[in-house]
């Protein structure tokens, strides 16, 4: 059970008030660590016929092969027709984040997808910054993100950068008590900075102690973005590849006399403790990392398709994943010491900030053109 607080400051479900439940797959198929491979098990689908197709696909209660659903928003490589009678290239794999810091690959068709949640599709464009809830904290991420079983809250509500999904009022209130009005992504980096596990953050109308939070919070989101100029050690340390990793690896262990993460005889090093220890929900996230891209799926099924060794881009992944921990460590969010001059819940209520209108918790109307619908029919919304 999250901690409770008794300061009155606001809760984020109030801060950022609309929230999506994350997408849910129904399937692992769909969804790897590498592009090629999600293109491989579709053309092995498309190929297949009858019943062979039918037990490749996975059939759930929300979908099977003759579900009809519309085109994912954005995405007009991917079909509308019924799965029984699909053909074709492969919608073009997008990146997304698969798990706490594992950006992998999905096939973005709605009809491989149990609950692809159109609404955050629509929104989810380069301006575009989601905040996820883990069990103890939150992330940030410029991609779609597939994290279960916290929500997603998007930064803007519209493409382009538009409407901020804040509590309508709460940057100009903020503006009066700090002599500026913040942008949206000051906002965000507040929150990551400051947010409690019980996901309430405490707001400051103290202009410097709103600077030194901005500094830090900004650091742990572009740290968690991942986008941009790459992060380094500090010191000119980073991590090597001390000795080769194998073709495929299946083991994974730490030395930590040595600071060497160790691939079966594969060596990384350096690599710090801060690094491996890096817990999100109690897991390791190296651990899960590499787990993803090792453990073995059962035979026959499309998830079988996969490398026959280990890509070198992993390498690389791995390697900056390692860097990214190691720092992030260093920038826990600033959770203990109470801040001054706080901004509470009743002085939003006595401003009108709070409580929030309904329609802010609501998906905003943003179709901009026509979206394709079961079997090429034009969807209406």
């Amino acid at each position: 059970m999250r901690g409770v607080t008794h300061d009155d400051a606001p809760l984020l479900a109030d801060l950022m008030p609309w929230s999506v439940a994350p997408p849910r797959l129904g399937r692992g198929w769909p969804a790897g660590p590498d592009a090629a491979s999600l293109k491989a098990r579709w053309d092995a689908l498309v190929k297949a016929e009858g019943p062979d197709r039918e037990a490749l696909f996975e059939p759930s209660r929300s979908r099977t092969l003759h579900t009809a659903v519309g085109q994912l928003p954005g995405r007009a490589d991917s079909g509308t027709e019924k799965l029984v009678r699909a053909s074709g290239p492969c919608p073009e794999p997008v990146r997304v984040l698969y798990a706490p810091f594992d950006e992998q690959w999905l096939i973005p068709d709605q009809r491989l997808i149990d609950a692809a949640r159109p609404e955050l599709w629509r929104v989810a464009d380069e301006r575009q910054v989601f905040l996820t809830e883990t069990p103890e904290a939150v992330l940030v991420t410029s991609l779609l993100p597939l994290l279960r079983p916290g929500r997603v809250r998007p930064l803007f509500r519209r493409p382009g950068g538009l409407e901020p999904n804040l509590a309508p009022g709460l940057l100009e209130h903020l503006g009066s008590r700090l002599g500026s009005v913040p942008a949206p992504l000051d906002v965000l980096a507040w929150i990551t900075a400051t947010v409690r596990p019980d996901l309430t953050v405490p707001l400051t109308g103290d202009a410097d102690a709103w600077q030194r939070g901005l500094e830090h919070g900004h650091r742990l989101v572009w740290l968690m973005r991942r986008d941009g100029e790459r992060p380094k050690l500090p010191g000119g340390r980073r991590p090597y590849v001390r000795a080769p990793l194998p073709s495929r690896p299946v083991a994974l262990r730490y030395d930590r006399d040595e600071e060497a993460l160790l691939l079966d005889e594969g060596r990384i090093s350096p690599v710090p403790p801060e690094a491996w220890d890096y817990e999100v929900g109690g897991v390791r996230v190296l651990e899960q990392w590499f787990a993803a891209r090792v453990t073995a799926p059962e035979p026959g099924t499309l998830a079988a398709i996969r490398p026959a060794t280990w890509p070198q881009a992993w390498t690389s992944e791995l390697l900056e994943l390692i860097t990214v921990l190691a720092l992030l460590a260093e920038l826990r969010p600033l959770t203990e010491t109470p801040v001054p001059d706080p901004v509470t819940a009743a002085e939003l209520r006595a401003a009108g900030v709070f409580p929030v209108p309904a329609a802010a918790r609501r998906p905003a109307s943003v179709l901009g053109g026509p979206e394709e619908g079961p079997e090429g029919q034009l969807a209406l919304l």
